[in-house]
């Protein structure tokens, strides 16, 4: 395999997007996520469209040691990782005292611990070639605490500080990590979260114009990628630094909270 995207989370939204998009490059592919026949779909169709390599690995990133499962397969197989893409996550809306702490914890695992190992597990790789990306998958949610998601925006805080850090690490070599915040996207994640029937999911962009946006600003080297924000969300965002936290955390709050 050559030119290699490992893509976590593959089987739709995001991650099916960054899947085609690196293989109409004409990259080969590593797709991960838990849904086998989903995967083996998107690999039917990347090697017919684009006459690439897929390779699948089914695995359930909420298990620890799957990251290192993910990272020792490819080794023993030979295959050199080019693009690390951080794609996988979910989250969960209600109030945190109410919630499963189960669903929460493994919320952590998967947004937070599997990211941080898979990315300590190649990067070491990267920095022995000198080259290498990796884009992590973050959101908007990090720019604030979420009043009914509590686990879930500090989720992507940890994921946003966390890309950024490391990429100053990284600064002296041909190694670059970007961090891509998404706004209210058309994928899987507002239904699996409860948030589609909130005033944040009322207009969406579509996957591939986030994906697109999140692969081109990783080509380019770019530290943080915001994608997918409506006008009046981006004035929101501007104002966020200059706004009392007590009115951000009632705006947030009243946001996420159910349409009648």
């Amino acid at each position: 395999m050559k030119n290699v995207a490992l893509i976590t989370g593959a089987s739709s939204g995001l991650g099916k997007e960054f899947a085609k998009i690196h293989a109409s490059y004409g990259g080969d592919v590593v797709i991960v996520a838990r849904r086998v026949e989903k995967l083996k779909k998107l690999q039917q169709e990347l090697e017919n469209t684009h006459n690439i390599n897929v390779k699948i690995i089914v695995k359930d990133l909420t298990q620890p040691n799957a990251p290192k499962e993910i990272y020792e397969e490819l080794s023993n197989e030979g295959i050199q990782i080019n693009y690390l893409i951080n794609n996988a996550g979910f989250g969960g809306r209600g109030k945190f005292h109410e919630r499963a702490l189960e669903q929460d914890i493994a919320m952590i695992q998967l947004n937070v611990i599997a990211l941080t190992t898979l990315t300590r597990l190649f990067l070491p790789d990267f920095v022995k070639r000198n080259s290498g990306k990796v884009l992590n998958v973050s959101s908007t949610a990090s720019f604030m605490p979420g009043p009914l998601q509590a686990v879930y925006f500090a989720t992507k805080a940890y994921v946003t500080f966390f890309s950024n850090a490391i990429s100053e690490e990284l600064s002296d070599t041909n190694i670059t990590v970007t961090n891509l915040m998404p706004g209210a996207t058309e994928t899987e994640f507002a239904k699996t979260s409860g948030m589609d029937k909130t005033n944040l999911f009322d207009k969406t962009v579509s996957a591939f114009s986030v994906a697109n946006d999140g692969y081109n600003g990783m080509l380019d080297g770019k530290i943080d990628v915001i994608s997918g924000l409506t006008f009046s969300q981006k004035l929101m965002m501007k104002a966020i630094p200059f706004t009392p936290k007590k009115t951000v955390l009632k705006q947030i709050h009243n946001m996420q909270k159910a349409q009648q």
